[in-house]
């Protein structure tokens, strides 16, 4: 996307990438398979731990980073105030998107093969397809339709 030949204002404004924000919100591999975990259901640390097989005391730090960051929110439950529920909040949910594109990426590129179980919709069981890149009209964008633009040039672009 970013190539040697852009001008010098945009390789300092690609400093500001958004990027390594979110690549430290999430932090590492245990804040994925936990957020995989939530959407597929688990709310509670012991349930977390049981599936993930991962050491308490990183647990318990990788949940409270998702919480720090508002990934997921913690919840007294109400007949036992000790125990807590762990539930994905909307920033969380918007997370999706990352997650079906780095599993489908895993597939292609790291298992070969398609994933088991298989992820498909709801309506009709049929696997889903192929996260990708869209334009603002919905056409589907490859590696040589992407460059990095000022925000000046694309509010000109929008008022043509």
């Amino acid at each position: 996307m970013a190539t040697p030949a852009q001008p010098p204002k945009l390789r300092e404004t690609l400093r500001g990438c958004s990027l390594p924000a979110a690549l430290e919100a999430m932090g590492e591999r245990w804040s994925f398979l936990i957020l995989r975990a939530a959407f597929n259901g688990l709310h509670h640390f012991e349930a977390f731990q049981a599936e993930l097989g991962i050491a308490r005391n990183i647990l318990a730090n990788r949940l409270a980073r998702l919480v720090d960051h508002g990934i997921l929110q913690r919840e007294p439950l109400p007949k036992d105030r000790r125990k807590i529920r762990y539930t994905l909040t909307e920033k969380g949910h918007a997370l999706l998107p990352t997650m079906v594109a780095l599993r489908q990426w895993g597939e292609r590129w790291e298992l070969g093969e398609p994933a088991f179980p298989v992820l498909v919709d709801t309506r009709d069981r049929r696997p889903i397809a192929p996260v990708a890149v869209h334009a603002h009209d919905g056409r589907k964008l490859g590696q040589g339709d992407l460059i990095w633009a000022l925000p000046e040039e694309v509010r000109a672009a929008a008022a043509e």
